[in-house]
């Protein structure tokens, strides 16, 4: 799923390409992915690219005081074409395509919104404000925003009993932090995913701040100026942790060692966060029984 770094990036990369042009033709293929009708996508169409910004994970793109707002979720993209093909798109099958943007001029450039696999996720907004799409109205704050402050997260973690994993995660609490950059920020960190939020110390609260806004942007820094198809590429290059069960913990060369749940997994490194001891994996003492 792309998160903040790499939404961060996209919305630099069209904003080098969008800004002053014209929308010609936006020809939506798969209606599930459209979660307003009024105005339609279609109202895009003549209007001038404006600003290109992010609500956390979610693309924010100003196009004559109208917003096409997108999240790409867990299997979405957006991929770039210098010249779209001149017949329109068809909708149905196994076609990956949900939503095609074509500007003004003899190139035929744009981009296309697409989405794999079978469970979808993809969201596309048109409205005259970001904050009426709900998952941009309910964002906590950015942590890369100035005014992200050691005193301001420790405010946010006041209280809070969930466990640091499902807290970082929480875009309400933060905006957009997911899976692979909390495993990221928590390696980083030196913390056990399983430790109540509520329990940390001063100093570990600071430790934490730290590697949150470090590992945003270091990962932000290593995003920019690549094209929209090299991110994912660069993202799991620069993971640590996430998405390298078996594989030999970078820092002190311990396994990195993994939780399952029903839709999703965290990997860790013992030796890191959590003293040498292993995370009990209820999936896998399941099986075992």
């Amino acid at each position: 799923m792309p998160e903040l770094p790499e939404v961060e990036a996209l919305s630099a990369f069209l904003s080098e390409r969008l800004t002053g042009r014209v929308i010609a033709r936006v020809q939506p293929v798969a209606i599930s992915a459209l979660k307003t009708y009024d105005p339609p996508v279609t109202a895009l169409e003549g209007r001038t690219v404006g600003p290109v910004t992010r609500h956390g994970k979610f693309l924010d793109i100003e196009a004559g005081g109208l917003h096409l707002v997108v999240h790409l979720a867990r299997a979405g993209w957006l991929r770039w074409k210098e010249s779209l093909p001149a017949e329109p798109p068809r909708p149905g099958g196994r076609n990956p395509l949900a939503l095609r943007v074509r500007l003004e001029g003899e190139a035929g450039d744009g981009f296309d919104l697409t989405e794999a696999g079978t469970k979808k996720g993809l969201a596309v907004y048109v409205v005259q404000d970001a904050a009426e799409v709900p998952g941009v109205a309910r964002l906590g704050p950015d942590p890369l925003d100035p005014s992200f402050t050691l005193d301001a997260f420790a405010a946010l973690l006041h209280g809070e009993r969930r466990r640091l994993k499902g807290v970082l995660r929480d875009q309400a609490v933060l905006a957009g932090v997911g899976n692979a950059y909390s495993d990221e920020v928590l390696h980083a960190a030196r913390m056990s995913p399983y430790k109540p939020a509520s329990s940390l110390t001063e100093d570990e609260t600071a430790r934490l701040h730290e590697a949150l806004g470090a590992t945003l942007r270091d990962a932000v820094e290593r995003s920019r100026g690549l094209a929209a198809g090299e991110l994912k590429a660069e993202k799991k290059l620069g993971l640590r942790v996430h998405g390298r069960a078996g594989l030999p913990c970078p820092v002190c060369g311990d396994t990195v060692r993994e939780v399952s749940f029903a839709d999703s997994s965290l990997q860790y490194c013992p030796t890191c966060q959590t003293g040498g001891k292993p995370l009990a994996d209820r999936r896998m003492s399941r099986l075992l029984k």
